[in-house]
């Protein structure tokens, strides 16, 4: 008899009245004529033999007549005198800790990471591998038919099958990948539910038996943590279809009071039908009757939630029964992922007591202890022992994690001291150790677990991984002595010559120099990261690594500028020679300069951070797409704007000349520039009051050159269009009248080449808009430019009428005839004596002219060629049929020649009451609106002379 039957006859013997609650119940579970295998007569409960006709149970259970009254498991058991030791002793402890602090409720599944977060890393890591498994059973497609024993008895009942193959179907294939064998469970889950589906209760229940068969072979053992994952996952599947079903069947018949209803979500057993409590049973009873421990362990595990259908407290003393039956595996690695899935299952079914975790933890403890015996090195094969020890790394982080989440201090100090007394020296045990434990409780005894280290078996567990495991502890909380913590490890980091892991330990630890460290330490440390990585281009293999510490580097320095003025750190930047590694660490460090850096003006940091732009800079090319390139120039124009000489704007402006020829590709940052310069000569102009020196205005000069020169290397027209305005308007405050009038000629032979179809927000959008805007802006500003005596008057108001000439419009579109009459809005004020605003220092045209008859012809001529243009766009209009919109633009001119118009004029009389009734003739013009405008106009021709009174009469006429 194995121990693992051992086990199980102890669990299930009737002397063991604590571990598993007795009911009396109709029939016995294993007797030789029917089984009850589904309920509600769906298909399910059949007969093993050749009939299907159930066999009556007889008054006398054979078995019990056999045996004297006693069962056989029950005899077995009377035999087994360690087992009923064990049973007693384990009853003791359990009700003696259920009273003490250590007893505590675990806190809900849902404080803890989740075990599809979990799961999801151990699949990435653990199947990538290149072992090759084989998989035996009776539901696997494919392979070759493997040749199973036979039993003498042509009688076997179902409940002895449960656990068999079924003959002459058995097939075994074997050289299968992680993917292929990945493939075979992925068939069995679909296979499991499909049987479900179609009530084919025990080809489901034997699909998971075979299942949990699967993780006795250990075999392939660098991919075992895979395959625990996906076939719990099956187990989990099939344990939410029992249930369900168990839920289903309980809808109908539960009894709230005096009323039926469906079960509540928190139910108790009392609520449950005995129909349900009786296919719980059936199904408890069946699974009871799985030979083998392992599967019969993982398939109660699986539909350990099903409990709540029976007694309460039935669910606690099965948690205990399970964690003693895993005593009986043998081998320690199914033993610890065994004891995994227990816990993990438990703690999504109920709020368990924290003691049946750390037990199961002890117990782990125990098996670690036949990691290195003779029978464990033989079944090592090819794999060495620090993987084989790896393996086990995901259950005992899980296991640990759960029992120290929101552990006390007190909790933790004993499972510390039961580690040291059980596996002092076990690596891995202590790694998981840190990785659950608080990292305050860690940070505080520090200096305990680097003495702990020092005795870990290096073959077992790389010693390096202690250390990283420890750095990243102390990553998030300050040990109690950082200085006798940084010298030991540092100790230990001088003395690793492996590359690999010296970087898996300098990547965790950096950032603990520089939280805790000055500027000198971290420099030294970069230092040794350089005489490590250098020789023989060993950074290459470490692109990720070196671009996680200098991101380390920059979020955890306050200042940003003692980086850049340590002597290693541009050269640690240095050996990141990969491009797109080395232009993500780039951005990033922008990134953080802009977010926390103010105004610089260190020689040295300028230098460093334009070089590091220039890597960004050179990035770019005819591929690079529209969203990379604009990222880059923002992080760009940050160094740009925070750059500041102060009063010295020579030094200032030669940084702007150095930026404009390092970065010559980036339009964006051209553009700043262009701004940058022209608030530096406002700047200037600013600190003068206005009177410049021969020195000061040299300089403004200078800077309306430099924005002269930069704007053409633009090529968006629209962002030319206005940075040439903004020039203007700029070199006009500084009374370089010159380049004003360069600036808005080149300007104005633009215009024709402003696209028609502008993208604004994504969509594409009519230019119109956008030119109407800017041609209003200019007009603005012309209004104050005085005409060069050269060129005659008015030559630049000339030059955009002109221009108007050249643009293609739309000829539904009333743009042209709004810039038209807004020209004769400025031309009006222009014929004025004094102008409404002036720039200091600067003679207008009014100053000039004055109301010169030579002066005001020229404004009369100019407003004529545009009067007539806005008639002739009436005209166009009227003969699209487009009503509504020459009335809106005949209004608008009426509006303007009554406001800006003298009247005196026969003609201009005659024109606005013409417009007014072509505004008015085809009705598309508000009553009330028309009435609101003859009002505004009496009440101002009670204020004007007796022409404007007249054309009032004539238009209520």
């Amino acid at each position: 008899m194995s121990k693992s039957w051992e086990w199980s006859c102890k669990i299930q013997s009737p002397q063991n009245k604590s571990l598993m609650h007795q009911e009396e119940v109709i029939e016995h579970p294993l007797r030789p004529g029917v089984v009850v295998v589904s309920e509600g007569g769906r298909g399910g409960s059949k007969k093993a033999g050749s009939s299907s006709t159930p066999t009556p149970t007889p008054p006398v259970d054979p078995l019990t007549v056999a045996l004297d009254g006693s069962d056989p498991l029950s005899q077995f058991l009377n035999q087994d005198p360690l087992s009923a030791i064990a049973a007693e002793t384990w009853n003791k402890k359990w009700e003696k800790e259920d009273h003490q602090n250590l007893g505590k409720k675990m806190e809900s599944p849902s404080e803890i990471e989740s075990w599809s977060v979990r799961k999801s890393a151990i699949l990435s890591k653990f199947s990538a591998t290149s072992v090759k498994m084989s998989m035996v059973g009776s539901f696997i497609t494919g392979g070759e038919e493997v040749a199973v024993k036979s039993y003498r008895s042509t009688t076997k009942t179902r409940l002895e099958q449960l656990d068999d193959y079924e003959e002459g179907s058995v097939r075994g294939v074997w050289g299968l990948t992680p993917q292929q064998y990945t493939g075979q469970i992925e068939q069995l889950s679909q296979g499991l539910v499909q049987a479900w589906n179609e009530d084919q209760r025990v080809k489901a229940l034997k699909i998971a038996i075979q299942c949990s068969k699967l993780l006795v072979d250990i075999s392939g053992v660098q991919f075992y943590p895979s395959k625990f994952v996906l076939i719990t996952d099956i187990l989990d599947t099939f344990g939410q279809l029992v249930y369900d079903r168990l839920v289903v069947k309980s809808d109908n018949t539960v009894r709230l009071g005096s009323r039926s209803a469906s079960l509540p979500e928190n139910f108790g057993p009392e609520m449950v039908p005995e129909s349900a409590k009786e296919t719980c049973r059936n199904w408890f009873y069946k699974i009871a009757s799985i030979r083998e421990l392992v599967p019969r362990l993982y398939v109660e595990a699986a539909i350990l939630n099903c409990y709540s259908f029976l007694n309460k407290g039935e669910l606690t003393q099965a948690l205990k029964r399970l964690t003693l039956m895993v005593r009986g595996i043998g081998n320690p690695l199914v033993a610890v992922y065994a004891r995994c899935y227990l816990c993990r299952v438990a703690m999504s079914v109920s709020t368990i007591d924290r003691t049946l975790l750390k037990e199961n933890f002890y117990d782990c403890l125990i098996c670690f202890k036949q990691i290195y015996s003779w029978g464990t090195t033989e079944e090592l094969a090819d794999v060495d022992l620090a993987t084989y020890v790896s393996v086990y790394a995901p259950a005992l982080d899980w296991i640990l994690q759960s029992l120290a989440q929101n552990a006390p201090d007190s909790l933790l100090k004993e499972i510390l001291d039961k580690y040291t007394k059980e596996a002092g020296d076990s690596g891995l045990v202590l790694n998981s150790i840190m990785s659950a434990f608080k990292p305050e409780f860690i940070a505080a005894h520090a200096s305990y677990f680097l003495g702990l280290m020092a005795d870990c078996n290096v073959k077992a567990f790389p010693k390096h991984l202690l250390y990283r495991t420890l750095g990243l502890c102390l990553s998030t909380s300050e040990p109690t002595s950082p200085q006798d913590v940084w010298t030991r490890v540092w100790r230990y980091l001088g003395s690793l010559e492996d590359t690999q892991q010296y970087v898996a330990c300098a990547e965790v630890w950096l950032p603990f120099v520089a939280q805790h460290f000055t500027s000198r330490e971290v420099d030294v440390f970069l230092q040794d990261i350089i005489q490590h990585l250098t020789p023989e281009r060993k950074y290459e293999q470490f692109y990720p690594q070196l671009q996680t510490m200098a991101g380390k580097l920059l979020s955890l320095t306050p200042d940003l500028g003692s980086l850049f003025v340590m002597d290693k750190f541009m050269p640690f930047l240095d050996m990141i020679r990969n491009d797109s590694v080395k232009v993500a660490v780039c951005k990033n460090i922008m990134g953080e300069f802009a977010s926390k850096m103010g105004p610089i003006n260190d020689p040295v940091v300028t230098d460093a951070l334009v070089s590091i732009c220039q890597v960004m800079h050179d990035s770019v090319n005819a591929l690079t797409v529209e969203d990379e390139k604009r990222q880059i120039s923002q992080l760009i124009a940050q160094l740009v704007l925070k750059v500041d000489h102060g009063r010295d704007f020579e030094q200032q402006l030669t940084f702007y000349v150095d930026m404009r020829a390092a970065f010559s590709n980036l339009d964006y940052v051209h553009a700043i520039l262009v701004q940058c310069v022209n608030r530096l000569a406002m700047e200037t102009g600013r600190v003068v009051k206005g009177h410049h020196t021969r020195k000061t205005a040299g300089f403004v000069r200078a800077c309306t050159a430099y924005c002269y020169i930069t704007i053409p290397s633009i090529q968006s027209v629209t962002t030319r269009l206005q940075l040439y305005l903004l020039t203007a308007q700029v070199a006009l405050s500084n009374q370089c009248l010159g380049q004003v009038d360069a600036c808005i000629k080149d300007a104005l032979s633009l215009v024709p080449e402003v696209p028609t179809q502008l993208e604004v927000e994504g969509k594409m959008r009519s230019s119109e808009q956008f030119l109407e805007g800017y041609l209003c802006q200019l007009l603005s500003t012309l209004l104050i430019v005085p005409d060069s005596p050269e060129q005659g008057v008015l030559y630049l108001t000339r030059g955009l009428l002109n221009v108007l000439q050249h643009y293609t419009w739309d000829t539904s579109s009333c743009a042209r005839a709004h810039v038209y009459l807004r020209a004769l809005d400025m031309l009006s004020v222009a014929a004025q004596e004094h102008y409404p605003y002036h720039v200091r220092k600067v003679d207008s045209n009014d100053v000039l002219y004055g109301s010169d008859p030579k002066f005001l012809v020229e404004i009369n001529k100019t407003c004529s060629v545009i009067v007539e243009e806005v008639l002739n766009q009436l005209k166009v209009l009227g003969a699209a049929d487009l009503y509504k919109q020459q009335a809106a633009l005949a209004l608008d001119l009426f509006t303007t020649v009554m406001m800006r118009g003298d009247l005196s004029s026969p003609g201009l009389a005659t024109l606005a009451v013409n417009l007014w009734n072509l505004a008015n003739k085809h009705n598309q013009i508000d009553s009330k609106k028309q009435k609101r405008i003859v009002e505004s106009l009496k009440r101002r021709g009670r204020q004007s002379d007796k022409f404007y009174s007249e054309v009032i009469t004539l238009l209520e006429s």
